[in-house]
């Protein structure tokens, strides 16, 4: 049976109300918790970016039991390693060992603020290899020193571990970053349902590790609005990885976006109340071998009214997966 996760979105709700939705997914019933990590949300409208680190430690305050995850964090240009390192180190510990890592090669929308360009992708790949090496050889705990084509550390140690190594979860989209994800990480996230990755994952050593995925679910019990919502907050979304990783900017997304009718979202997007359509689209990535769906529902104003649904009717359908 899958775990079924509940998203923290910051790019379209504002820090307060993340740490009250973590709570209230908690009490729901979800089985873990992923946030998101921008500086940019990807549309104007979504109208939030908060820092996801301080989100998290409000969430390891407020919550009891649900482990927690990014989904996921760059550690290649708007952090370095090694803070990167520190940051989920000090968060394995605030929440007793229910945090986990995510990674991934990042985003131009989120990585061009600190004015070093964009890398092309075999350079980011490269830049990322040597960040997973970095933050894995600080979690053994002792004194390290790294000298790469593209990262140094000099000296660094955490002083703060949890009992247990934080786990890896690493974002993967082709064969590079799958076999990178089954050489470093303790975990596979993918965004789209792909058998073809999982097979290569486990393949290439990444067999009995969890697989996480993610779904966009656009809840209402009118259908119409529905749509309505998720084509304004996530007209984006259908462009695929190759395009949303190179955008510079929300005006950026909106540009393309403008192109996308709503019909197009919502082959992407359940929306309404109709639970078999989701089970259908979680089915999806249960059936290609993914362990985890978290979910992510379209608009900050409509959390409470979808984390009341899936308490309800959603998770006890999602259950008999």
């Amino acid at each position: 049976m899958a775990q079924i996760g509940y998203t923290l979105m910051c790019e379209q709700t504002p820090p307060r109300q993340l740490v009250d939705d973590a709570v209230s997914a908690e009490r729901a019933g979800f089985d873990y918790e992923t946030i998101s990590d921008h500086y940019f949300p990807w549309l104007e409208e979504m109208g939030h970016s908060p820092y996801a680190w301080s989100v998290l430690g409000a969430v390891a305050q407020a919550t009891e039991r649900i482990p927690l995850m990014t989904y996921v964090t760059c550690p290649i240009m708007r952090y370095h390693p090694a803070v990167v390192a520190q940051k989920a180190a000090t968060m394995g510990a605030l929440s007793d060992g229910r945090f986990t890592l995510g990674l991934g090669a990042g985003e131009n929308l989120n990585e061009h603020v600190v004015g070093n360009g964009w890398p092309p992708v075999n350079i980011r790949h490269e830049m990322f290899g040597e960040a997973i090496e970095i933050i894995q050889a600080l979690f053994g705990g002792e004194y390290i020193s790294y000298r790469g084509d593209h990262f140094t550390v000099d000296s660094a140690k955490l002083y703060d571990l949890p009992d247990e190594p934080v786990p890896v979860g690493i974002a993967a989209s082709g064969r590079q970053s799958v076999d990178l994800a089954a050489e470093y990480g303790d975990a596979l996230i993918a965004t789209e349902p792909d058998a073809e990755l999982v097979e290569r994952f486990r393949a290439s050593g990444g067999a009995g590790k969890p697989i996480y995925g993610q779904l966009v679910v656009s809840y209402d019990t009118d259908a119409k609005a529905a749509r309505e919502r998720a084509h304004r907050l996530w007209k984006w979304f259908p462009a695929g990885w190759k395009v949303l990783a190179e955008l510079p900017g929300p005006v950026n997304f909106a540009a393309y976006a403008q192109f996308v009718r709503p019909e197009d979202v919502a082959e992407h997007v359940p929306c309404g109340s109709d639970v078999d359509a989701v089970v259908r689209a979680v089915k999806e990535f249960t059936d290609a071998g993914f362990t985890h769906v978290a979910l992510v529902q379209a608009g900050a104003d409509h959390q409470r009214e979808f984390l009341g649904w899936a308490e309800k009717e959603l998770l006890p359908a999602l259950r008999n997966l």
